[in-house]
């Protein structure tokens, strides 16, 4: 088993440009279809009034109230300029009472900006309102609303706290998982090719056993899409401070079962192709329609075909996801996501056996 184990390796490790490809394009994937590195929206601000330095100073520190937005000051011609070379989506003109968004397009980013931007308008005009009608100053009308006579809470339905739903961690899966299931492919194929190339052959005449030897082939292909997948994670809870939980453990267990049963499908679709060729021109087909059938793109609910529901729960990404994400969101347990467990070995278990099976038969 071991020398088997030792020469896929070698393989690797001779040409590891493809793997180290996949766990880049992996990376990238999630920082571009996620906005980057996890730091504040930059928003140029300024002002052309007589009185533009008072003005944007005021609405700076108002603005930068929220955490996930920085306002800069920069001058008027500049932020045009950035603005028309795609440097910045979105500039905020401003005016004493009033303000103007400049944009190239209507992006998402845009709206965002607009619905902030708004918020604090509003919030600025009734305490000015307020305060010019009573005589009160500004700040008994902030400490009057931090103490109003009605008060809001807002709770979740199991827990006491509300969740926040991040999408950015679901697409960090969805692709990690992607990448991952093609390595897996990729590394259950050498199967084939080895068939096909006659070492095969010769390692059944050493004292190899067959179990043996689908256990080495199975087994480093565990390994190596495992390494893809802890190396990925590490780099984004460490490195770029993506949210991936407290739980790091139960998530890396969760990939592991994830591995393990897409190689069982991998295998099982070796089991229905007679050369490396054809698998490698199904089985890249087939994966990218996983994330798309399994919702793994979409926010949770946007599926609801029974039919399309369905074929999600036959693949093992579906399970993955949903236990993953109840780790990190909802803080569950092991014991809370043990049905998700348990299928995905289910699925493994059938498909890595009808896998074998048909090569066995093919091969007589």
């Amino acid at each position: 088993m071991k020398p088997v184990l030792w020469a896929q390796f070698m393989k690797d490790k001779r040409n590891p440009l493809l793997l180290l490809l996949l766990m880049a394009g992996s990376i990238l994937a999630t920082l571009l279809f996620t906005g980057g590195v996890h730091s504040p929206t930059t928003v140029a601000i300024f002002s052309e009034e007589e009185n533009a330095s008072s003005i944007e100073k005021k609405w700076e520190q108002l603005l930068n109230g929220d955490d996930a937005f920085q306002f800069i000051i920069v001058d008027p011609e500049q932020a045009r300029e950035d603005i028309r070379a795609g440097q910045l989506d979105v500039a905020v003109k401003l005016m004493e009472t009033d303000y103007k968004l400049i944009a190239a397009g209507e992006l998402p980013s845009v709206a965002i900006v607009q619905q902030h931007v708004d918020k604090v308008f509003q919030r600025e005009a009734y305490g000015t309102a307020i305060s010019a009608e009573d005589g009160s100053s500004r700040e008994e009308f902030e400490r009057y609303l931090k103490d109003a006579p009605f008060q809001v809470e807002v709770q979740g339905i199991d827990r006491e706290e509300t969740i926040e739903y991040n999408m950015t961690t679901q697409l960090l899966f969805a692709f990690t998982f992607l990448v991952s299931m093609f390595i897996a492919g990729f590394k259950v194929n050498n199967v084939m090719y080895d068939k096909i190339s006659g070492v095969w052959n010769r390692m059944i005449l050493s004292p190899i056993s067959k179990t043996s030897m689908y256990s080495s082939y199975l087994l480093y292909s565990f390994l190596i899409t495992m390494f893809q997948i802890c190396v990925v994670l590490i780099v984004f809870k460490y490195g770029l401070n993506y949210e991936v939980g407290d739980q790091l453990g139960l998530v890396v267990l969760i990939a592991a079962f994830f591995t393990f049963s897409m190689i069982s499908v991998a295998m099982l679709i070796t089991g229905f192709v007679k050369t490396p060729e054809q698998f490698l021109a199904i089985y890249p087909s087939l994966i990218p329609i996983m994330p798309l059938i399994s919702g793994a793109y979409m926010m949770p609910g946007t599926i609801t075909n029974p039919v399309l529901l369905f074929i999600a729960d036959l693949f093992p990404l579906t399970h993955a996801m949903d236990a993953i994400m109840a780790v990190i969101f909802y803080n569950a347990g092991l014991q809370d996501v043990g049905m998700s467990l348990l299928v995905m070995v289910l699925i493994g278990i059938v498909a890595l056996g009808l896998g074998i099976n048909l090569m066995e038969r093919r091969s007589q």
